[in-house]
């Protein structure tokens, strides 16, 4: 299943219909696009080589503060290169200031400080795999349904920190809610207690392209295991730092968290 719902489709053609570059995908902070060239061509972003497919899927992505133009290069079989500056459209997003709270939700402790590093190890290493699959090239799937309650790119400003901006959407849902693949993919990992986002999974969905399940109540899945588009990897919890039950799902190019609100279309009308 491609993605039908996407909303920007470039083409850049020559003579030959073989050699045309097509891209899908919204060009914006926060935007994952997919393209197909070629079989045997050769493509960089900003001098980074991506991966190509045998039949021609590659796939990038622009984080939340992405700069305005980005580089494009396709070296065709035959040795021709096409060059494209990308324009990437900017974005504005919510700032909430929350003052008065205790010292350690904003200020952990060392004991907790250790515990979140190697949370974060363990989540940058899922995050640098660059495998094969072709999971990236569904159209994505709700994880779960329910009432928005949190957008990507939104900060907070703790007792006058600022905050790392979110990198996700929140789903609020009945804690036990089935949360499920949003396409096939293999799982990366699986924790059931970290201390930010508390019960956790993520699948690589091919090329960079990983999604992320946070504050999960049960985590269902192992490491390794093959997942198809919604396959359940736990259910809806407030497990981590979270005031309440809820989901958040992000996806990530390597590391550019990009909105998944830009690409999975609206929630559905019926939660039931």
């Amino acid at each position: 299943m491609r993605w039908s719902y996407v909303l920007v489709v470039l083409v850049w053609g020559v003579t030959a219909a073989a050699s045309e570059l097509h891209l899908e995908g919204e060009l914006i902070q926060g935007g994952l696009v997919r393209g197909q060239v070629a079989p045997g061509s050769a493509v960089w972003l900003d001098g980074r080589e991506l991966r190509v497919s045998a039949d021609g899927w590659f796939v990038f992505g622009f984080d939340r503060d992405a700069a305005a133009r980005a580089a494009l290069v396709v070296r065709h079989p035959a040795g021709r290169e096409d060059r494209r500056v990308l324009k990437i459209a900017r974005r504005t997003y919510d700032v909430q200031r929350i003052d008065g709270l205790p010292p350690r939700q904003v200020t952990p402790s060392e004991e907790d400080l250790a515990r979140i590093q190697a949370d974060d190890e363990l989540i940058e290493a899922a995050k640098r795999r660059d495998t094969d699959g072709l999971g990236f090239t569904q159209k994505v799937a709700w994880p779960a349904l329910g009432r928005i309650s949190g957008v990507y790119g939104s900060q907070r400003i703790l007792n006058g920190e600022p905050r790392a901006p979110h990198r996700g959407l929140d789903v609020a849902a009945p804690p036990g809610t089935p949360v499920g693949a949003m396409a096939q993919g293999v799982v990366s990992l699986a924790e059931p207690d970290m201390y930010f986002t508390g019960g956790t999974v993520m699948v690589d969905h091919g090329h960079g392209v990983h999604s992320i399940y946070v504050h999960l109540q049960d985590v269902l899945v192992e490491v390794g295991q093959d997942v198809e588009q919604g396959a359940i990897l736990g259910t809806v919890g407030s497990t981590g730092r979270a005031t309440g039950p809820h989901l958040h799902w992000g996806i990530y190019w390597f590391d550019q968290a990009v909105d998944p609100a830009l690409l999975v279309g609206p929630m559905p009308d019926s939660l039931g």
